[in-house]
């Protein structure tokens, strides 16, 4: 059983780990102007203001930050079963499980690193009541504070084996890569994939330090590219650590902020739907190590935390 390209529609949602619980709650829900719609045990719910579902984030408190379980929703039932098929002969396992907090049934499983991930169909769409838009074709109130992230937009994990993940994304999920960088020595540093048009949504980065199941970073889309530049100003206001930007990355184009939020996960703030890959025979762009030696699209060096920096934190110094 393979699925077919687009059988995975977006990316859901991301359950985080913190170990400084209300100061993260306190920069998701004040300086993202996200929105806490519930809580479960330990753990609060957030959403950003567009997104149609009912939550986007799970905060949840932990003795050392990282990534949790990561939701994608499925482009049918048909495709949900699709997907299930493939990742159990794929010899990965997963189970099903009854749904949580507006989400049905979902297949669970890990991918080749061991970070956990499922995939859905069901979900209950976001109902707006004291925030309820003046345009009926958006999910709720534009919050006209903070940050104003509007969606959830990508991923990016740290991966011993980023080739067994890239293998992993392509044949049994049914993902197109759109761009990746290649060593000298022929090993992949990092490998971009996309669910539809939009030109990545998960991607896959070699962990420096040989660790597994780690986050590199997960990325928020605003508005507007202005939209991070004045983001640049609250976190620089805040007191919120920013590790690189606001520039513009080579691959793919997509002009990024990079902060640490209080639990030390990497945010990114990310423009990355503004790039479209439209044709349907695309070849993904294929980078050198000389190439990515140049730095960022408009000159400016890859800060060496971005290829050491990642959660949970591994015991060895942290440059900034």
């Amino acid at each position: 059983m393979k699925p077919h390209h687009g059988d995975i529609a977006h990316l859901g949602n991301i359950e985080l780990f913190t170990d400084k619980f209300d100061e993260s709650y306190w920069f998701f829900n004040d300086l993202l102007a996200m929105r806490e719609v519930g809580r479960a045990g330990e753990s609060v719910f957030l959403r950003t203001w567009d997104d149609y579902e009912n939550w986007s984030i799970r905060l949840t408190p932990r003795a050392a930050s990282g990534v949790g379980l990561v939701a994608h929703r499925a482009a049918s039932p048909e495709a949900l079963e699709r997907l299930a098929g493939s990742i159990q002969e794929a010899g990965l396992g997963g189970e099903w499980r009854d749904g949580e907090f507006g989400v049905g049934p979902s297949f669970h499983f890990t991918d080749p690193d061991g970070h956990p991930m499922s995939v859905y169909y069901e979900t209950a769409w976001y109902q707006a009541s004291d925030d309820k838009p003046a345009l009926k074709n958006q999910a709720s109130r534009f919050p006209g504070h903070g940050v104003n992230a509007r969606r959830l937009d990508h991923i990016n994990y740290l991966a011993a084996n980023v080739e067994e993940n890239a293998t992993f994304s392509a044949e049994v999920l049914g993902l197109k890569d759109s761009e990746l960088i290649r060593l000298d020595n022929g090993r992949t540093a990092a490998h971009w994939f996309r669910f539809g048009q939009k030109s990545y949504d998960l991607v896959y980065s070699a962990d420096n330090l040989g660790a597994s199941g780690r986050l590199h970073h997960i990325a928020f889309a605003p508005d507007t590219r202005e939209d991070i530049l004045k983001a640049a100003d609250i976190f620089l206001e805040n007191g919120i650590h920013i590790e690189s930007g606001p520039h513009k990355h080579t691959i793919n184009q997509t002009f990024f902020l990079y902060v640490y939020e209080p639990g030390g996960n990497r945010i990114e703030f990310a423009n990355a739907g503004a790039r479209l890959l439209l044709a349907p025979d695309w070849e993904p762009v294929v980078w050198s190590e000389a190439e990515r030696k140049k730095g960022q699209a408009w000159g400016m060096q890859t800060i060496s935390t971005f290829h050491t920096h990642g959660t949970p934190p591994i015991d060895v110094p942290d440059e900034r």
